[in-house]
């Protein structure tokens, strides 16, 4: 061998060793899980921080209600102030910065940037002057005679609140109105007491007291407030019953205030167990005594709630949520009779998502309720005669849904809602805002833009300003017409040049067809910012899976923190919600009844595939997963029931048996009474299942999930001599694992297992 040639093996075998590829002359191929990697995901929130500009409008709206001012943010601590037109369509500087700014010079002598005004509010007159605050003293300046000069000194007032009606948080949303709970009655003669066991009536007038009802024992007694009919002549008091009592021990190891361990014990109720309940019990107040109200139609209630009482008080109504969630029952009882029928009955083969998609309310001046219901297979609004209990009409329908009630204007007749999957060519999880006439006729879209919107009302709400994004587009706030949703002018366009100057890559969204063929599954792909497309990455996904909801992000934001920050260690990190979530089809959300172990999984292994048919950087030979609660169980399950595909996990506060968890959570998809689904996909009965590298966290004191599930599959692991990693987190609650050593010792795990590359050493100097 010449000598050339054996320097050139030496050369090679060198770098193989150092872990060095040469690729062409004088490039070499990235590493992944160095140091500098590290650095740089560690330096992500600082590097995209204040990177993004007029991605906000916070409008205050002047009191003709046709105009409003904000404030813009600029690069480099600039802002500018902005007055907008909505009858004209103009969107004009407030005033000239740069007088403003020459005459706070002179007044103040100091100099003043007219794009760096030394405050934040302005307050307009009517005279056209500006008042505002400089250094605790206040000045006023006259726009039109560019004349400055000290304000009187007033007391400060309040910052005023927000005129909008942003999208609430999805959930029950709002309902009402409901009859008053008092213990005084509505004509003001009597009052309504509990004196030891006995629930009493009170002339306020003589003082003269009566006897209604014999209580119970302390576990089965009458509340102190009534609901009361609108005559005063009648009222429904409740009698709470005994439910089971389950009280969770945790054991604080560490406490900061003494050597010595403390014992920490709370109620929580799990799956089975028997809930405390209020019962309706109807009382004539002339004759002070109890009509009996036939309980056929509530013999096995979750809950019984929502209690109200027609104007005209000649029925009382309630909503009856029963045991399993698979009948939802608004009842109507008789004052005179105490006699029981259903209004309307809301039933379900799988379950009633009366958490999430629940929304009753009365429209008494024309006996009518709005109801919520998925019964066509859509999340949608149904007007219900409320003598009849018949369907007047559907007052929302097609193949989206309704997320939620803004407002129920019953002068016009008109809802005000935002839903999802309105535009059919945009992604069904993006929200948008319409209004819809009670009879179901005229619907309008208000908002449009391709994306996921939220939006603020003027006080009269003949407009509103729209700001809509997307997770590769920064925001977009509009003005618009709250009567037909027109554009009346763009306000600002997010800029994000100097958040792309850093080097952040954009997160791409990536649809592809589910288990049936058909359903298109959404997701999200994060890449390193050094992203190599000649190379391939390990694919780590973050899950979470809870039915209650959707949880791959659709609005803008400069840092998506943890997918992001593990992405730039050299992995692709992915999102997905698989079918069982919310805020699709009653059909796709149904397979997470009894299911919970399902997780989507079939959907998102598919969905991940076909991002790796499209993109062969992703290296599905190397799949990691991690998640946290409802997702720490799935995170674990990827590696009981799916093996040949995910190789390693982290799981954090998992609810690991839905036995062990929260009873409402887990009974709304898991059902009642407790079957053998439970057992059947519980990760503690099948730890011995499993396979690949596996960490868990835990919080010794979390109070939301009780940590005793973790343990409990720590002990079945253990039990079939598994090999696994597991960190307890002393003085910790739910969600330890989101701690900075904890997001640091998943990095590490991934890092490890995934890449093959030791992590930078921890326990040196």
């Amino acid at each position: 061998m010449s000598s050339i040639v054996l320097k050139s093996v030496v050369r090679a075998v060198a770098a193989i060793a150092l872990g060095v590829v040469w690729m062409e002359p004088f490039t070499v191929a990235r590493a992944q899980g160095t140091k500098e990697d590290y650095v740089r995901a560690d330096g992500l929130r600082e590097r995209t921080r204040d990177k993004v500009f007029k991605a906000r409008v916070e409008p205050t709206w002047f009191d003709e209600g046709n105009r409003f001012w904000y404030r813009n943010l600029l690069a480099k601590g600039a802002r500018e102030f902005i007055v907008v037109d909505a009858t004209e369509g103009t969107r004009l500087p407030a005033f000239d910065h740069g007088k403003l700014a020459e005459a706070l010079n002179l007044a103040t002598g100091t100099p003043r940037k007219p794009t760096h005004l030394p405050f934040d509010r302005i307050t307009f007159s009517r005279q056209g002057t500006i008042a505002f605050e400089v250094d605790g003293k206040a000045w006023r300046y006259d726009v039109e005679a560019d004349q400055l000069e000290p304000d009187e000194p007033r007391s400060p007032s309040p910052e005023p609140e927000p005129r909008s009606d942003r999208r609430p948080g999805e959930g029950r949303g709002r309902r009402g109105p409901r009859s008053s709970r008092s213990q005084d009655s509505p004509d003001g003669k009597w009052r309504v007491e509990l004196k030891g066991h006995e629930l009493r009536l009170r002339d306020k007038a003589t003082g003269e007291e009566f006897l209604l009802a014999e209580g119970g024992a302390d576990e089965n007694r009458y509340e102190e407030s009534a609901f009361w009919s609108p005559d005063s002549k009648r009222l429904v008091a409740l009698r709470r019953s005994k439910g089971d009592a389950r009280a969770v021990h945790l054991i604080e190891s560490s406490p900061g205030d003494q050597l010595q361990p403390k014992l920490h014990s709370f109620d929580y109720l799990k799956p089975g167990d028997k809930p405390s309940l209020v019962w309706p019990h109807l009382f004539d107040v002339a004759d002070r005594k109890e009509i009996p109200i036939g309980d056929d139609l509530f013999k096995n209630p979750w809950r019984l709630g929502d209690f109200h009482w027609s104007l005209d008080s000649s029925r009382f109504m309630f909503l009856y949520n029963q045991r399993g969630h698979q009948v939802l029952r608004l009842v109507s009882v008789d004052a005179e009779t105490g006699a029981a029928r259903a209004i309307i009955d809301e039933r379900s083969e799988t379950f009633i998502d009366y958490s999430q998609k629940m929304f009753l309310q009365y429209l008494d001046e024309t006996n009518e309720i709005l109801w919520m219901s998925e019964r066509d297979g859509w999340n949608h609004l149904y007007l219900f005669d409320a003598l009849t209990g018949q369907v007047k009409n559907q007052v929302t329908q097609g193949e989206w849904v309704v997320r939620g009630i803004d407002r129920v204007d019953e002068a016009t007749r008109e809802v005000w809602f935002h839903g999802g999957g309105i535009h059919a060519n945009q992604d069904p999880y993006f929200v948008h805002y319409a209004r819809v006439n009670l009879d179901g006729g005229g619907l309008v879209t208000l908002t449009e833009g391709d994306g996921t919107h939220q939006v603020s009302f003027s006080p009269d709400r003949k407009w509103l300003v729209d700001t809509w994004s997307r997770v590769d587009l920064p925001p977009v706030t509009e003005l618009r017409s709250a009567k037909d949703g027109k554009l009346i002018l763009e306000l600002e366009r997010g800029d994000w040049s100097a958040l792309l100057a850093t080097g952040w890559r954009i997160p791409e969204r990536f649809a592809a067809n589910g288990r049936d063929g058909k359903t298109e599954i959404h997701g999200v792909i994060f890449r390193p910012s050094n992203f190599d497309p000649s190379r391939t990455y390990p694919v780590i996904e973050q899950i979470y899976a809870g039915p209650h909801g959707a949880f791959v992000p659709k609005e803008f934001s400069p840092l998506h923190r943890m997918p992001q920050s593990l992405a730039e260690l050299g992995f692709i990190v992915v999102q997905v919600d698989g079918m069982g979530t919310n805020w699709r089809s009653k059909a796709f959300h149904d397979v997470c009844w009894k299911n919970l172990g399902d997780a989507g999984f079939p959907d998102r292994i598919l969905w991940m595939k076909a991002a790796a048919e499209k993109d062969p950087a992703l290296d599905l030979s190397r799949v990691g997963i991690y998640g946290g609660s409802a997702g720490g169980q799935s995170a674990m399950g990827a590696l009981l029931f799916h093996p040949e595909f995910y190789r390693a996990a982290v799981a954090d506060c998992g609810c690991h048996d839905n036995r062990m968890d929260k009873i409402w959570w887990n009974e709304a998809w898991m059902g009642w009474p407790i079957g053998p689904e439970y057992a059947a996909q519980s990760n503690v009965t099948n730890a011995h299942k499993l396979r690949g590298k596996l960490l868990l966290f835990v919080g010794e004191l979390d109070r939301n999930v009780d940590p005793a599930s973790t343990m409990q599959v720590v002990h079945a692991l253990i039990q079939a001599k598994k090999d696994f990693d597991f960190v307890v987190f002393p003085g910790a609650g739910h969600g330890a694992g989101g701690s900075p050593y904890g997001e640091r010792r998943k990095r590490d795990f991934f890092v490890r297992h995934l890449l093959k590359v030791e992590p930078p050493e921890r326990n040196g100097e």
